[in-house]
């Protein structure tokens, strides 16, 4: 299981991360928080670190997303400007007190000690420019990140659009098939078809109860694969040979729902045929974190054209992949005039 930590607590390292940058480059190092109370450079320069930082968040979280994710751009200006003043103000009050009273006539600007041999204060033009630095630093990054997450949530958003329109396809078509068989095995009078509806209703729970999930436990899809070819087991009979084989410890690992079943209902299309022999062959396995599917039929004549025709499955299955599991999957595909292979490889993370 993952273990993901918490944002709240990301928040709070990235936030004293940023407050003990001024000291992570300074030849004192972490020591020069000890004078914070004597040094008034110091003082001035946490301060401002502090102030941009409250306002970074102000800006993430209510100015961006009301004002410039709205289209308010005049009033997101305007409020980016007096919150500039706003902070300005707050250092002066604070820290800054001497530009709000007259000089002492002996006093030499900013140089020399001050007042019982404390360190002086900096010329307010250069506070002014580093504040202004740190403030268009702030507003850069919270509108990078803002933007960067409404662009993930909308690709987020057509991802799952996209799904829903792919499994909306795969489920009707999986239905027609199985309806077909126990169809057949109704026409037959055959003792086999209350088994058939059984595995019916649990291949349909699945389908209704748990694919509308973004991920299912593997050991819960494999089961569903498990029951579709029982049911076509019994409707087949000794027509065809299969071999069917799985191996591995599914626990605890979760795949994307009806991911596998198009290319085992693919060999159950086109590799049946009564008339002839007819072979499929389908193997499961898993290894750590890696999913193997092989699947081959033997190509055999195939008299219902629109049966034959479908294709919607695998085809949706290969986008699914590519949406699902980029760069963490590798389909192989050989279709010669003697039979039909998949193999499939997935990396469960």
């Amino acid at each position: 299981m993952k273990r993901t930590i918490p944002p709240i607590l990301i928040h709070i390292l990235l936030s004293l991360a940023f407050l003990s940058l001024p000291y992570l480059f300074a030849p004192d190092g972490f020591s020069g928080l000890t004078r914070l109370g004597n040094n008034p450079h110091e003082r001035t320069n946490f301060l401002s670190y502090l102030f941009m930082l409250l306002f970074f968040y102000a800006n993430y979280y209510y100015l961006i997303p009301k004002l410039y994710l709205e289209g308010k751009y005049i009033l997101y200006v305007t409020s980016l400007a007096g919150s500039f003043l706003l902070l300005i103000g707050a250092i002066v009050l604070v820290d800054r007190g001497d530009l709000l009273s007259s000089p002492p006539p002996h006093s030499s600007g900013s140089h020399g000690p001050g007042p019982g041999g404390s360190n002086p204060k900096p010329p307010f033009g250069f506070e002014l420019s580093h504040a202004l630095f740190l403030y268009l630093v702030g507003i850069f990054v919270s509108l990078y990140l803002q933007i960067k997450n409404r662009w993930r949530q909308t690709e987020q958003e057509k991802l799952s659009t996209e799904l829903s329109y792919l499994k909306a396809q795969i489920n009707p078509h999986f239905l027609f098939n199985t309806l077909n068989s126990i169809y057949s095995l109704a026409i037959e009078k055959s003792d086999k078809t209350a088994d058939a509806v059984v595995k019916l209703s649990s291949l349909m729970r699945y389908v209704i109860r748990d694919a509308g999930s973004h991920e299912v436990p593997l050991a819960k899809e494999v089961a569903y694969i498990s029951d579709y070819i029982a049911l076509q087991q019994l409707r087949l009979d000794d027509t065809v040979q299969i071999e069917y084989a799985v191996s591995g410890f599914f626990n605890g690992k979760q795949i994307a729902p009806l991911i596998l079943i198009s290319f085992i209902e693919n060999a159950f299309k086109y590799g049946v045929n009564p008339e002839e022999k007819s072979i499929i062959h389908i193997t499961i396995s898993l290894n750590e974190k890696t999913l193997r599917l092989y699947v081959f039929n033997k190509k055999v004549r195939l008299y219902h054209n629109d049966e034959a025709s479908g294709g919607i499955g695998i085809e949706n299955t290969k986008a699914r992949l590519k949406l699902v599991y980029p760069n963490q999957h590798a389909l192989t595909i050989n279709d010669d005039s003697t039979g039909f292979a998949v193999d499939l490889t997935l990396n469960l993370v």
